[in-house]
């Protein structure tokens, strides 16, 4: 058994545990119960949410049981009077056991409302409770990204936009499974490379301050970057004045770099400031240098409500 069914099988809540032993000590385990998913209110305030997750409750229960080492952890815990937590013939049954449940899901990327079902369990109870705390954690996590994800792509009215959140996912699969559920809510491409390889999303990034800190100055870094990657160049502006130094580095980069291979500067990239005011200021410069099919892109925590304002701001 690998680490995902070792993930899967002990990601629930002890008193999921507990309450499967109780139906299997009463001889209920076997009953038929009928579990449904839902949310009493739209995330953000909003007025609906986008369905995600649903793919991987698939692999979940494909690939989950109980092993050797969860079994050993399981015999390990102790009752707060003393004594063994669970039964030994209880972890044995569950070393065996094989889920035979029905799950049914909306498709994802389906837009949902407060209180209505997402997802059905149905099956044994000791199953549907031993499932309940890791499908709740894959569905509400994934639906909350791709619902974020759809009210940006929603504010920016048509413009590209890329998932970079990785630096600040919870945890590693919080980073991959997110990039997805960004993806499926909208966006048009992803930072996370593991969600690029594992699910076919577009991939985009450029370049950080530290290369361009790295260099001796701003134009080296620039003029480096460009020699290296001529088809695709996108220049980080803002690492020291975007204005006096970013702007005017990245338009000689252009001209003595790539236009004499006959090449154009994709981009600038601008992370922080007043991201209206320097936008509007360098599309003004951009063509007046004859850069008119270089595009600004702008980052750093870019949420709806910043980019409605940009917007608004011209």
């Amino acid at each position: 058994m690998d680490r995902e069914t070792l993930r899967y099988a002990l990601l629930t809540d002890l008193y999921q545990i507990t309450m499967a032993q109780g139906y299997w000590e009463t001889g209920k385990g076997d009953e038929e119960a009928c579990f449904f998913m839902f949310f009493r209110d739209n995330p953000f305030e909003g007025g609906f949410a986008v369905a995600c997750g649903c793919a991987q409750l698939a692999e979940m229960v494909d690939g989950f049981g109980f092993d050797a080492d969860d079994i050993s952890y399981l015999a390990s815990l102790t009752a707060p009077a003393g004594g063994p937590l669970f039964d030994a013939r209880f972890l044995a049954y569950l070393s065996t056991m094989r889920l035979s449940v029905d799950i049914d899901a909306v498709r994802e990327g389906t837009i949902v409302f407060p209180m209505e079902p997402i997802v059905r369990v149905t099956g044994p109870i000791m199953q549907c409770q031993l499932l309940e705390t890791a499908l709740l954690n894959c569905m509400n996590f994934q639906t909350l990204i791709a619902t974020k994800a759809a009210r940006i792509v929603r504010a920016a009215e048509g413009r590209r936009v890329s998932d970079f959140g990785a630096r600040r996912a919870h945890n590693m699969d919080a980073a991959t499974y997110g990039a997805r559920a960004a993806y499926i809510g909208g966006v048009d491409m992803t930072a996370t490379v593991s969600a690029g390889q594992q699910f076919g999303i577009p991939v985009s990034g450029t370049m950080a301050h530290s290369w361009v800190m790295f260099f001796e100055d701003e134009y080296e870094a620039f003029k480096s970057y460009a020699e290296i990657y001529p088809q695709a160049t996108v220049l980080l502006v803002d690492t020291y004045d975007v204005i006096h130094s970013g702007i005017p580095n990245a338009i000689r980069t252009a001209h003595e770099i790539l236009e004499p291979q006959g090449r154009r500067l994709a981009g600038v990239r601008i992370d922080s400031g007043d991201l209206a005011y320097l936008s509007k200021r360098i599309r003004v410069i951009l063509d007046e240098a004859g850069l008119t099919d270089c595009k600004i892109i702008l980052s750093n925590s870019l949420d709806e409500f910043t980019i409605s304002s940009l917007l608004l701001q011209g």
